[in-house]
């Protein structure tokens, strides 16, 4: 989710990204807080609300903090696909020796997480007694660059990219897995290997997409 970083006002200059090389967070230092913009606060407000909630009715409450899951059957077009699915998109409609538009410069990095190992995360979360936030990653960080070439690569194209102007976020969101790590969780699908699926179910998507239009 990366919506918290280090309590710090992200719109001051100083304090406008963090470098790939910086520390993990853990969930702890989601608190102190100041999310960057109205998302990340409703993701830490969201939260608040479930454990007050909890406290109140006496209830069990989990709470799973993902890390840009994709795969299969998630959203891939209409701007409010991962990045994941939408350069799948943009490479299965490309020509081989193509071209396609990147925002940014291509070196913000990102963990992307296989959606098969998110739920296992979640079974494994929902029967522990786990408290507060946990991060459920694969701790497998790459940039934008590369993600496009695992995807090209997967589709066997030879792709270029065009830099265009964007929303980028931050520079890097490393993250801790310890807490989910300690119920014996361990991500098993590599970006590759969770890539190559999702392209395949992708691009089936965007040939049934392109019949339907003749």
């Amino acid at each position: 989710m990366g919506y918290w970083m280090r309590g710090v006002d992200l719109k001051r200059p100083e304090f406008s990204e963090t470098e790939a090389d910086e520390p993990e967070l853990s969930e702890e230092e989601a608190y102190p807080a100041l999310p960057d913009n109205e998302y990340g606060w409703e993701k830490l407000y969201a939260e608040r609300m479930a454990m007050a909630y909890a406290r109140k009715y006496d209830i069990k409450v989990r709470l799973a903090r993902f890390q840009n899951c994709y795969g299969p059957e998630g959203t891939w077009r209409g701007g409010r696909e991962k990045a994941p699915a939408a350069l799948c998109r943009k490479i299965a409609e490309a020509e081989d020796g193509g071209e396609i538009e990147v925002w940014g410069d291509g070196t913000a990095m990102r963990a992307y997480t296989y959606i098969d190992d998110t739920v296992e995360g979640i079974f494994l979360l929902m029967h522990s007694e786990l408290e507060n936030g946990v991060n459920i990653e694969r701790q497998e960080y790459v940039s934008v660059h590369e993600l496009v070439k695992t995807i090209a690569d997967v589709a066997g194209k030879d792709i270029k990219i065009k830099h265009v102007k964007g929303p980028g976020g931050v520079q890097a969101r490393n993250f801790t897995i310890d807490r989910i790590g300690s119920l014996g969780w361990k991500s098993k699908y590599s970006l590759r290997e969770g890539i190559a699926l999702t392209y395949l179910w992708v691009k089936s998507q965007v040939e049934k997409a392109r019949k339907r239009k003749k």
